[in-house]
């Protein structure tokens, strides 16, 4: 599993992989169509795709001549559960705990 997790952490890491994955949201893509907003060669965005591929957050396939991409929904789901771990916890809001104190402990200022 932590390898797993390793290689989607590794893929989310970079911001050019993570607007290809918003590309996605919307629809299966052409490799053609994933590269065209980007100011990069096709062989860079390809690397990109591979790690997103080897991650399992998209799936590649091809459609007669041309390669397509298709977003995982699923795949993200062990770091979801990996991160909701650490939500377990509230947020301490330091106005209220200060505001308690003083309550509590009363005024002690002279």
């Amino acid at each position: 599993m932590h390898n797993r997790l390793d290689l989607v952490f590794a893929a989310l890491s970079d911001p050019t992989r993570r607007a290809i994955l918003t590309m996605l949201l919307e629809d299966d893509m052409a490799v053609t169509d994933v590269a065209d907003p980007f100011d990069m060669s096709l062989a860079a965005i390809s690397k990109h795709l591979t790690i997103l591929t080897r991650a399992g957050l998209i799936k590649q396939e091809k459609r007669g001549r041309v390669k397509w991409c298709k977003l995982d929904p699923g795949a993200m789901s062990e770091a979801s559960v990996w991160m909701q771990g650490f939500g377990q916890f509230e947020p301490v809001n330091l106005d209220a705990f200060e505001r308690f104190l003083e309550v509590e402990l009363g005024d002690e200022s002279p």
